[in-house]
């Protein structure tokens, strides 16, 4: 029977900590499971509700901090200190497994030691509504080779993975190390790539997870948030080739690719922001500069040339021409496909 070690990190998430145990431990037969939660010393009653569900079940255990060691130090604690596994999984307190998610995952991983990690599809739902039904029927899965799949996410600058829904081999976990301390928004992608750059990746076409929405999630409108965004997805690139650089034989490649990629995106906020009206709210300067960083030929690159003609028109005219600018629609299409990634990532 192959084990699964699964840790939940909680700050002032008490409230939900009942539902997401419940998802891990009562829809998953077939598996010797344990769970470890970890308060991070929570103002509130959140460790009370913890205490009492390990008092409940013998499969559920509880650490509490004394002090708040910030989320990235709290799953490096669970993963590289507790997990010992065959498998494991990073949990938010305010996320919900699908039912028999970790079966399907454990099974696609027991037939496949070359995956070192599995993922499906998230299930997003607003807070404080119910998940709508899970899709949970056998589709199959995939399984992708691992450099592959990272040359993905370098070509298109941005990650797939809400988080709830991954599965990953933990002897695979422990060989690449723990979250990067140096990376508290975009930890995440940087992990995923790591351990792709040292194993296959595993895909289940099936609802995997419920990822909640509600107010503690990333404001939709911070206009700075999206460049600290950008800054740190750039450094979880750097930080992937600096860590996994003798791995990838197409390294060079991979820093222009990605490098390029961000300059774009950068450009296209540059640009919205004129289409939109938020030339004044938007930090123009600063995703100029970030884009002059990312790629000294910025002015080559097509979006730079759609910010002349709206240089042109003016801030304040713009808005009303949108529709006559072939660029906006295009660019406007672009943006929300990205502007839906980003902003699903909440911290």
């Amino acid at each position: 029977m192959s084990s699964v070690s699964v840790v939940i990190p909680c700050y002032k998430y008490g409230h939900y900590l009942a539902d997401c145990v419940s998802s891990v431990l009562d829809t998953n037969p077939g598996l010797d499971i344990r769970v470890l939660i970890i308060d991070d010393c929570s103002p509130d009653d959140s460790a009370d509700k913890a205490r009492a569900i390990a008092a409940a079940d013998s499969r559920v255990e509880v650490r509490v901090h004394e002090q708040n060691m910030r989320h990235t130090r709290t799953y490096n604690e669970g993963l590289m200190d507790w997990a010992d596994g065959d498998y494991s999984v990073l949990l938010s307190a305010d996320d919900m497994l699908t039912p028999g998610a970790l079966t399907r995952a454990v099974a696609l991983l027991d037939a496949n030691p070359n995956v070192g990690f599995v993922y499906g599809h998230p299930v997003h739902f607003q807070h404080p509504g119910p998940p709508p039904p899970a899709r949970t029927e056998d589709r199959g899965t995939t399984v992708w080779p691992g450099h592959w799949w990272l040359e993905r996410r370098f070509r298109e600058g941005t990650g797939c993975i809400t988080s709830p829904e991954v599965v990953v081999r933990t002897s695979l976990q422990h060989k690449v190390g723990g979250y990067d301390l140096d990376l508290p928004a975009a930890g995440d992608i940087e992990m995923w790539m790591r351990l792709a750059a040292h194993a296959d990746v595993g895909y289940v076409r099936a609802d995997q997870a419920f990822y909640r929405l509600h107010g503690d999630n990333m404001s939709l409108t911070d206009y700075a948030g999206q460049l600290n965004d950008l800054l740190e997805r750039k450094a979880a690139y750097e930080a992937v080739l600096t860590k996994c650089g003798d791995l990838l034989p197409n390294k060079a490649e991979l820093d222009a690719m990605v490098h390029r990629r961000l300059a774009r995106y950068a450009l296209r906020r540059v640009v919205r922001a004129y289409d939109r009206g938020r030339t004044t709210t938007v930090p123009m300067d600063e995703l100029l500069a970030f884009a002059a960083d990312c790629w000294p030929d910025y002015k080559e690159l097509p979006e730079y040339r759609g910010l002349k003609i709206r240089r042109q028109i003016g801030p304040q005219a713009m808005p009303y021409l949108q529709p006559l600018v072939l660029s906006a629609v295009a660019h406007k299409g672009r943006e929300w496909l990205w502007w839906q990634s980003w902003k699903r990532r909440g911290i």
